[in-house]
């Protein structure tokens, strides 16, 4: 453990970047206002890698490389070597730098719609029923989330291929109202239609990733629960989930399959029934 004063908690392989950060920011007499100012990143952001809290980026690594030339790019020497290090742990690895990289994605999440492909009600419906959530809070995860969106699907170079597996029982999950489903699995439709693109649907039955958010980008991998979420590079690893996202793939509807169930959940939505009431009235009639 580092010091009350600090309140740091980086004593290890992966918080030697956060030390060398302060090391050379107090070396230089400067508080992280004027590491902001000079970086040009936000001061409070800083912080966080600082202590600890939060990975740090490339454009943090990179920024850090400039105002400390001394160092001769010893910050994203560091970033870029410890993508190798199995003792980094998940959660100090930050994901949109490999994702925003990755030449194909792979995303599954269960019992909701994946957030690459969410529409913007929809994610606001997901994002308010977690506790403690403020408009701040709100605003700001529902920017990240968009630009994630752009970031891997309206990306001009080097698209990446996109599969998205989408667990059956989301297309039951009312989240909202009935025109907000309508109009997130019209999205749906919208964003299978893309060139690089595609969405499948994994019938409700038993399968290996029920517990987890699984994305998938290249030799990377994020997983998710309800704490936290971490990244995972060890070969090894990423072989394993690689290896359950593809059983989970060939357990899916056909493409053809999956779009047509879609659309018909899509028009039962649209006439204001939730499908499961619309089920059980088909029952009972």
């Amino acid at each position: 453990m580092l010091t009350a004063m600090t309140g740091m908690t980086t004593k290890n392989v992966a918080g030697h970047f956060a030390r060398q950060m302060m090391k050379e920011r107090l070396a230089h007499g400067w508080s992280l206002a004027e590491l902001g100012r000079r970086t040009e990143l936000d001061p409070a952001h800083l912080g966080r890698v600082e202590s600890g809290r939060r990975p740090p980026t490339r454009a943090v690594a990179s920024a850090l490389d400039a105002v400390f030339p001394e160092r001769r790019g010893w910050f994203s020497d560091w970033l870029s070597d410890s993508r190798e290090w199995a003792e980094i742990p998940a959660t100090f690895r930050h994901w949109p730098d490999y994702e925003e990289r990755a030449t194909t994605i792979r995303a599954w999440s269960p019992g909701v719609l994946h957030g690459l492909v969410q529409t913007e009600d929809y994610a606001r419906a997901l994002i308010a029923v977690q506790p403690g959530v403020t408009d701040e809070v709100m605003a700001a995860r529902l920017a990240a989330r968009a630009e994630r969106q752009r970031r891997v699907l309206d990306r001009q170079d080097n698209a990446p291929s996109v599969w998205v597996i989408v667990d059956e029982l989301a297309l039951y999950r009312q989240v909202s109202s009935p025109a907000v489903m309508a109009a997130q699995l019209g999205h749906l439709v919208e964003v299978a239609a893309r060139p690089l693109v595609t969405i499948t649907v994994m019938p409700a039955k038993e399968h290996p990733v029920n517990a987890s958010g699984l994305v998938l980008a290249d030799d990377a991998a994020w997983c998710e629960h309800l704490a936290a979420g971490g990244v995972y590079t060890e070969s090894r690893v990423v072989a394993g989930l690689v290896q359950r996202f593809d059983s989970l793939r060939a357990e899916c509807y056909r493409a053809s399959e999956s779009l047509a169930l879609i659309d018909r959940m899509t028009k039962i939505w649209a006439a204001g029934v939730n499908p499961l009431t619309r089920m059980a009235m088909e029952e009972t009639a």
